[in-house]
């Protein structure tokens, strides 16, 4: 697999800035190559890119989110095998520190040159960029959702078939009412393509030290360095 990790300061507070990257269905008005995002219940959903020409669809699983602080995902299903995490960490009262990290595996000849000639290290820092010049426009989120994701709570593939729930919900296949806030989606820098098949982990980012009471071996890393 192929790992990238970029950090961008966004002048926003945290708590704009992390429920903004909840709203992923969002995510095709600043990450290239991605079309749509269509959620099927609070941990899944359904992605389809086109990168270099190249049409993908795929499914993700959230493994880890905590409120301001991160969301790690993963492929499960579909055209794509990746991995990621990202991090929210307070400078002060308006300023965010994003940082990203992600592991993709290329398949075909398009995605390795792609890969080859640093396309995926392009790829994520314009998303980053984009994703800072849409919150800072906007001077806040869209919407939000403070829901906890435990790694305990990732079972396996997403479900299929259409959610139940209507557009603007969380409903999908559960069939649970939304949370306050605009539904939450998973998410990443997610127009990159590789074999489809969950990972088995994720990638750390650099300089970061696990705080949390998993112990520093564990996998997602605490959001602050």
């Amino acid at each position: 697999m192929s790992t990238v990790e970029k950090t961008i300061d966004v002048d926003v507070p945290v708590r704009s800035a992390y429920d903004q990257w909840t709203q992923f269905e969002e995510f095709p008005r600043f990450m290239e190559g991605v079309e749509e995002v269509r959620q099927v219940d609070d941990r899944h959903c359904h992605w389809r890119t086109k990168v270099a020409g190249v049409r993908r669809e795929f499914d993700t699983e959230i493994v880890d989110q905590l409120p301001d602080e991160r969301v790690a995902w993963r492929t499960v299903g579909g055209e794509v095998r990746q991995k990621g995490v990202v991090t929210f960490q307070s400078l002060d009262e308006g300023h965010t520190r994003v940082r990203l990290a992600m592991e993709v595996e290329p398949e075909g000849v398009v995605e390795k040159t792609g890969d080859a000639l640093g396309i995926l290290d392009l790829r994520v820092k314009g998303d980053l960029k984009r994703f800072k010049g849409f919150i800072e426009e906007r001077g806040q989120a869209t919407g939000g959702w403070r829901g906890r994701v435990s790694p305990s709570d990732a079972a396996g593939p997403a479900p299929t078939g259409t959610p139940t729930g209507a557009p603007g919900t969380t409903g999908g296949t559960t069939g649970t009412p939304a949370p306050t806030g605009t539904p939450r989606t998973t998410g990443g820098t997610m127009g990159l393509t590789g074999p489809a098949g969950p990972a088995d982990d994720v990638p750390v980012i650099p300089g970061q030290a696990d705080r949390s009471s998993r112990g520093a071996g564990a996998w997602p890393p605490a959001d602050r360095p």
